[in-house]
């Protein structure tokens, strides 16, 4: 298998997926700007959201991708197939109860995580409504994040990379033309995730079939490889729950904050979440398979030079995409989000964020790749016990920024807190071991360095003003940052070609799929 071939096909999905969802995103700040509605939407949203990573796309893919690619390479196919029917039927049957406490429990929960809603009933209410729409979101997507991790490691890195273009399908359709049919918009938000959820579930099944997986209802959980599943996921869910505990302290302080401000935060996410959902799923998704596959076979020679060539791949579309983001804020939000009830006033508040979340681009790439090394190892400790310390961390700089910085503070919490991580997982790994850094990375810094050094003076000329990018009309917005982004670009990896950068030593095999 062709690494960096699969890594751009994986990319290309993802970039399709990314598109979609600014168009969504688009569609939405046209219809809702940032007020009371589209506050509702972010929080009901992200509730979800934040537990899906806990319940499957994050501690149950850490813990079962390792296993299942050790079933898959060491066991018969009839044991694999029996592995996969217990695990899926005891992860259903958790996510029946987790989905119905929720749906119930909504108004506490909203109560719990945005009590600066309280104060204002019409938007507590609001909420609470469309959580209980929301919420079933979790059961559909947890299975969506375990067909995908199956499909991954029988090398389908494709379909899963797709999957999530349904949900935008599902927002653009429903805001575009179902929203009147609702007194309040909102709602419609809310059925589009729903709905979305669904698609993408059924989506994946033919692919399923295809490879002879299709998950079958089995209550005997007397295997050995379901307990191991689940005695990682024990501390896997603390290291995943620390993070997302870290995203729901930030929204409790922005209920407090000026009305706009979880709408601004969400905006600026949604703009760095595009590089890094691109390269960090493309690296995470890549790695993790093929790392626990090297273990499997006791290649450790393989896992570290994975690594290394992960890394690199990393830094070197990560650091432009960070500084195309802190400098290219007012274009990428007017070209975007500027419709509608989206004010100028949103414009500079949402750029500010966008701004501090930049900050953290780098560490956030570097932790969808050093996690997996963990992972891979079914070492899941390590990165707990650096979550943890991280969360104190954020809370810490929390408290420190958000006086001065309000909304931005917070945003810049997470991105100095991504950075923390990145370093002490980085720290850990090398100390094992099991981990070399190849020769030639302080070269390979330095040229990374001066191409950025030469990107940034050109996007200072380059970037215009907001007063220019307010002016000008939607296709002029459009072919202006096209414009931007090719000739920066071009600036960044020219600079590195004429400092002899070789772009030839990413292309890498490896031997079994």
């Amino acid at each position: 298998m062709n690494l960096l071939k699969t890594f751009f096909g994986i990319g290309g999905m993802t970039t399709l997926s990314r598109i979609l969802g600014f168009i969504r995103d688009t569609v939405i700040a046209r219809i809702f700007g940032a007020g009371l509605e589209s506050d509702a939407f972010f929080v009901a949203f992200k509730i979800p959201n934040l537990l899906r990573r806990i319940s499957a796309e994050g501690a149950f893919t850490q813990a079962f991708i390792p296993i299942l690619s050790e079933y898959k390479t060491k066991n018969s196919s009839l044991e694999l197939k029996s592995f996969i029917n217990k695990i899926s039927t005891l992860l259903g049957l958790f996510l029946i109860l987790i989905t119905l406490l929720g749906v119930f429990g909504a108004p506490w929960i909203i109560y719990i995580t945005a009590p600066g809603f309280i104060t204002n009933p019409e938007k507590y209410n609001l909420t609470v409504d469309l959580l209980k729409i929301t919420f079933p979101y979790i059961f559909f997507i947890s299975l969506v994040s375990m067909a995908g991790g199956i499909l991954n490691t029988f090398g389908k890195f494709i379909v899963p990379a797709f999957t999530p273009v349904w949900l935008n399908i599902s927002f653009i359709i429903g805001a575009l033309f179902f929203t009147d049919y609702f007194n309040q918009p909102a709602y419609v938000l809310a059925w589009s995730v729903f709905i979305g959820g669904i698609l993408q579930l059924f989506f994946q099944i033919p692919f399923l079939k295809q490879i002879g997986c299709i998950p079958k209802l089995d209550f005997n959980f007397k295997n050995a490889g379901v307990w191991r599943v689940l005695k990682l996921m024990g501390p896997s869910i603390l290291g995943v729950s620390v993070a997302q505990i870290s995203l729901l302290i930030n929204t409790i302080f922005a209920s407090f904050l000026s009305v706009g401000s979880i709408s601004w935060l969400y905006y600026a996410d949604r703009l760095l979440e595009f590089p890094a959902g691109i390269l960090g799923v493309a690296l995470s998704t890549l790695l993790l398979p093929n790392l626990s596959k090297s273990l499997s076979n006791k290649n450790k020679s393989e896992y570290s030079e994975l690594i290394n060539w992960a890394l690199k791949l990393g830094i070197l579309l990560a650091a432009p995409s960070a500084v195309g983001l802190a400098m290219l804020g007012i274009p990428l939000i007017t070209t975007l989000f500027y419709y509608g009830a989206f004010s100028e006033y949103d414009i500079l508040m949402t750029q500010i964020a966008l701004i501090s979340y930049s900050v953290g681009l780098v560490g956030l790439i570097l932790i969808k790749i050093l996690a997996p090394a963990f992972y891979a190892q079914q070492n899941i400790k390590t990165p707990v016990k650096i979550a943890i310390f991280t969360l104190f961390c954020t809370q810490v700089m929390n408290l420190l920024f958000i006086g001065y910085l309000q909304h931005a503070g917070l945003a810049l919490a997470i991105g100095l807190a991504a950075c923390i991580n990145a370093g002490l997982l980085f720290y850990f790994l090398k100390k094992e071991k099991i981990f070399i850094l190849n020769k030639g990375w302080v070269g390979f810094l330095i040229k990374i360095l001066i191409s950025l050094s030469l990107m940034a003076i050109g996007l200072f000329f380059l970037r215009g003003s907001i007063d220019q990018w307010v002016n000008y009309s939607f296709l002029q917005r459009v072919a202006n940052l096209l414009l931007i982004i090719s000739l920066s670009g071009a600036i960044y990896f020219i600079s590195l070609k004429l400092l002899g950068f070789e772009f030839n030593s990413f292309i890498r095999k490896t031997h079994h799929t």
